[in-house]
């Protein structure tokens, strides 16, 4: 049907039109005016591949051409319809072929590859497009051998379509429940069986369509994951991965968690408010803090941008909670206006609102607190002194910096007090440890309006109140003291000349010699338990020998060494070097005639 031209020397093919035939004539101008306008559409031809030879091979597109060994031509052919004329381009896996010495676009748009070898192996894409459209047909190059998987390395994200269809190797971002439908497109020799995979667990058959599709309906949030097609047949298998990211637009929730964490860490109470879509509303006062939320979810997480009056922030403000709370410092440096936070993510946008009235706060006098005595001389009432904000009373620390008004005291309850039982002062105990007595006046006595105080008799408060104990124990605790040891014998460890170190017990004890708890002695001194002692033991101290001769008369090894011992003073004899430890032992070698050597003639 399409003869080459069997010459191996630039594998031209019978497919190129002469340069006459390449340049359309007024008939045709005329023609392509009259015919109406039409979007591309490549023509599909199911033939098989021709092996017109044992070395070349021409094709139409959507079959699959398994190079051989001999192989020295393969000739992919388009053919396209459409007004405008549409403009042809071929792509091998997604990206643009270059075309050189070996990769040739024909004068009639077909694509020739000379001296195939496997790095051309591939799905070869032709694609057409005109003003009003485009298409696109694939058509797979490959060896006999493990199959071949047409990928894709482009991020898709849908956040308007209903269904949405990608290749295999494609990044997925898309809204909920929309369909997504996954090519794998595959081609071998021997033919190849596709198996779906999602997050490497197998998927069962109810998920696929035909011809390498897999169709995920009505996603959800469950359905992300990583879904992968392999192709096996006997020479060998090949995987190829999508990742499905679900995709949901800002919305507003009830609650921001976050919020009452930064209430809390604030320290203070701070006027609070959430956003909402329709808007909210605080009253605050003049120079306050405030903070504000932004209660909004998403998928992913939205990003939050504070905006005051529909621009960027220019007030002094701190973001808090990863830009979810906005806290606004000296609210009285701005006019009252509009906080809005824009949530955004890669499915949409949403902005809420909320405005901030500044209010101011006032004292008010206008009720009594309580009496501060029922009877006597001395009970008084002061104004209660309130903080109001249009007439509700709030926190008096609102009003903090506002001038107080003065309060003047009024009397009440000036009158004779029931009689009442007095008491003085407990005595000091009479014992420190062991049991003592303490003891107080108890007398009963009547205060009058004008101040003074009446002894009353006893049977006068007894029908008020049962009277107080005038005598209590005090000091039950056990008498204590720190009991010592004899000193231990004089044979520590040396800590200088004939100094060593000896050791004794020291013990808590009540007074007929029962052991307790060393913390209740922990209010008295305590004896020492260590002291330093003389000992002739420890009168030693280092003796060395003379230097013995050096090893060498010149150059860099030559070395001496000595004799260094412990021993005692008074006897002269060697005892263990633990005893001169109090003192730097000295070195027993030392390097010796570190001079250059002469060279001899």
């Amino acid at each position: 049907e399409y003869p080459f031209h069997r010459r191996v020397s630039g594998f031209t093919s019978s497919l190129r039109t002469s340069s006459a035939e390449a340049l359309p004539t007024s008939m045709d101008i005329t023609n392509s005016l009259r015919r109406p306008h039409q979007k591309p559409a490549i023509l599909r031809k199911i033939s098989a591949a021709q092996q017109l030879s044992a070395s070349e091979v021409v094709t139409h597109l959507g079959q699959t051409v398994v190079l051989a060994s001999g192989t020295l031509s393969v000739l992919l052919h388009c053919e396209a319809v459409g007004n405008p004329k549409p403009t042809i381009s071929w792509a091998k896996n997604g990206e643009e072929v270059k075309y050189n010495d070996r990769m040739l676009l024909q004068p009639d748009d077909s694509l020739q590859i000379l001296a195939p070898v496997e790095a051309d192996v591939g799905f070869y894409a032709c694609n057409a497009s005109n003003a009003l459209g485009s298409d696109s047909v694939s058509i797979a190059v490959t060896l006999a051998g493990k199959p071949l998987i047409k990928a894709s390395r482009a991020t898709v994200i849908n956040t308007e379509l209903s269904a949405v269809t990608v290749d295999i190797g494609s990044t997925v971002k898309t809204i909920q429940r929309a369909n997504v439908t996954i090519n794998c497109q595959v081609a071998g020799v021997p033919e190849a069986e596709v198996t779906w995979f999602k997050n490497k667990v197998k998927l069962s058959s109810a998920h696929h369509l035909h011809d390498g599709l897999l169709l995920i309906a009505n996603v959800s949030l469950a359905d992300q994951g990583l879904y992968s097609c392999k192709a096996a047949n006997l020479r060998g298998e090949v995987t190829e991965s999508s990742q499905l990211f679900v995709l949901e637009p800002p919305r507003p929730v009830p609650h921001l968690e976050d919020f009452t964490a930064v209430l809390f860490s604030t320290g203070t109470r701070l006027p609070s408010v959430l956003t909402s879509p329709s808007g909210t509303k605080m009253a605050i006062s003049p120079g306050s803090s405030a903070l504000i939320g932004c209660a909004v979810d998403g998928h992913p997480t939205p990003n939050i941008t504070w905006l005051y009056s529909g621009k960027p922030l220019s007030l002094r403000h701190h973001l808090l909670a990863a830009g979810r709370v906005l806290q606004i410092f000296n609210i009285s440096d701005a006019p009252e206006g509009e906080f809005s936070c824009l949530a955004q993510n890669e499915a949409g946008s949403l902005i809420q609102n909320t405005s901030l009235t500044i209010q101011e706060y006032q004292w008010s006098v206008d009720k009594l607190m309580a009496c501060s005595a029922s009877c006597g001389h001395k009970g008084v009432q002061l104004p209660q002194l309130r903080c109001l904000l249009d007439g509700s009373e709030v926190n008096i620390s609102h009003c903090k910096e506002k001038p107080k008004p003065s309060l003047q005291p009024i009397a009440c309850n000036r009158r004779d007090c029931p009689s009442r039982w007095m008491v003085t002062s407990w005595s000091p105990c009479t014992r420190s440890c062991g049991g003592g007595i303490q003891t107080r006046r108890v007398t009963c006595q009547r205060l009058t309006a004008k101040g003074s105080s009446v002894p009353m008799s006893n049977e006068a408060c007894v029908q008020v109140s049962k009277r107080p104990v005038d005598t209590q124990n005090c000091n039950k605790q056990p008498c204590v003291e720190w009991v010592a040891s004899s000193w231990g014998q004089c044979n520590g460890p040396c800590i200088g000349p004939r100094l060593a170190v000896q050791h004794r017990q020291i013990l808590c004890q009540t007074k007929d010699g029962t052991s307790v708890s060393s913390d209740q002695c922990s209010t008295l001194p305590r004896p020492l338990s260590t002291q330093n002692c003389w000992t002739d033991i420890c009168g030693v101290h280092w003796r060395v020998s003379l230097w013995t001769v050096c090893t060498a008369t010149c150059g860099n090894y030559g070395f001496q060494s000595r004799r260094v011992d412990c021993v005692h003073i008074r006897t002269n004899k060697p005892v263990p070097e633990h005893y001169c430890s109090w003192r730097p032992r000295p070195a027993n070698w030392q390097r010796c005639n570190i001079t250059p050597c002469e060279n001899s003639t």
